[in-house]
Order: C-alpha cells, then structure tokens, then sequence
C-alpha cells in the first residue's frame, strides 16, 4: 500500500511528520534518487534515503514514550550540528527519539520524547485543547491585574491570546494553563505586560505531570498512555 513519505518517515521512528516535510523542502530527502514533493506517496518496493541514508520500513518497531525534565541550556532540537547542547546528546538513549514540541533554550521542564512521529501533531494541536501547565516567576510583584490580563488574552504576534487559567502563588511567581503554543508565548504575554520573565517550568502536558528530577527521564506508563488515548479520542492508539 501506497503512503505519504512524511508518514512513511514518521512510522518508521525516523522523525515527525512535521520535521519530514521540513527535510523534504530543504531537498534532504529521496526516493529512488529523486528528490519528491510534499504529499509524495512511497511503494512498498521504493528505495528512500534521507541525507543520503537508506531508510528502510522493517516490522513495526515498539514505540518509545519517554518524560524528560528538560535543564535550563538544553535545546530542543535533533539537529546536533546546529545545536551541540541538544536534548537527544543529553539524553544518549540508544535508539532514535525526538521530542515533542518545544521549550525554549532558557526554559526547563517536561518535554516528551518518542519514536511515534504520528503523536506529535495530535498533541500540539491548539483546537484539540490540550493543556499545557507552567510556573513562571518574573522580575518584579504581579497583581490583581497581570492577573486578569494574562487571563483574558494579550496582544501578541498579531494575534490575541486564548483566554486561559492564571492563578497567582506569590509576589512574582504564577501558573499558567495553555491550550495553544504560540512561539515563546508566556515570555512574549509577560512582556507586552510590562514584565520578564526569570524562569519558566512545564510541569504538566495533558494528563502527564513533572514527576523526575532535572535533567532524568522515565518511560510513560500503560495507564498513562491508555488515558492519553482517551484524550486524543479521534486519534489512532499511542502504544503496542
């Protein structure tokens, strides 16, 4: 059967769908010594190489579904060239994963990392709502109003925020709920208010909370994922 070569990418553990689409514009991808386009389908019997390298679609491999507590200078990217400081050279687990979405360079916290390239879009859709939950401290008191106004959407990248929770814990420090992911959102919210951010924790994604000290991992458990299937309910099955 025919299939999409960023799906073919993304089933055989090699990337997302997303960074597939990425490698196949920038002309790193081929099928049978051509490059393709996007949308491009792959038989059975084609030859696919991304940077050169034979890709190969051997038997369904175990999917792999790690929490990882992200240190503050890690970067989440797979590109090791572009980045040394990378989450997949801080990690060394022995077979290929990449993470998730994103935290920023000077962020920390929890960040999944897998082999299931179809996952990735399900959970970061923004209309799917999925929560994202984070403590952030900035440089100086918040009140009543920084409150209201994180609360009820800030001008930012063009566009107005969704509203979201916001609960104050102290003089400078807050958490946040987000179902959408706009670039750098917290920061940029916190700065169109007249603040900076000094640090920023994820300490949920859905029905996952940051339970592993900084810069450890462990793999998501089966009652996990068996209730993160029940919130991507239009979504195909997370595990074996």
């Amino acid at each position: 059967m025919a299939t999409r070569i960023n799906k073919y990418l993304s089933e055989v553990g090699y990337c997302s769908r997303r960074e597939a689409d990425k490698l196949i514009l920038e002309g790193k991808v081929t099928i049978n010594g051509e490059i393709p386009e996007i949308g491009t389908k792959v038989e059975d019997n084609d030859q696919v190489e991304v940077k050169g390298q034979r890709i190969e679609k051997s038997k369904r491999q175990k999917n792999i579904y790690l929490a990882f507590n992200k240190p503050v200078g890690i970067v989440c990217t797979t590109d090791k060239k572009l980045e040394p400081n990378n989450v997949i050279d801080f990690i060394k687990y022995p077979k290929r994963i990449f993470p998730i979405g994103r935290l920023d360079k000077l962020s920390e916290g929890l960040i999944f990392l897998t082999n299931d390239g179809d996952i990735v879009n399900k959970i970061l859709r923004a209309r799917n709502n999925h929560e994202k939950e984070y403590i952030v401290k900035v440089n100086r008191p918040i009140n009543s109003n920084f409150i209201k106004s994180m609360s009820n959407g800030v001008e930012i990248l063009d566009t107005i925020t969704k509203n979201c929770f916001v609960e104050q814990l102290g003089p400078r420090n807050f958490k946040i709920i987000l179902t959408q992911g706009l670039n750098r959102q917290i920061r940029r919210m916190c700065e169109a208010l007249g603040y900076r951010v000094r640090s920023l924790k994820r300490v949920r994604i859905m029905n996952i909370k940051l339970d592993v000290p900084t810069g450890e991992y462990r793999e998501l458990s089966k009652e996990e994922l068996l209730e993160l299937n029940e919130l991507l309910e239009n979504s195909s099955k997370t595990y074996n």
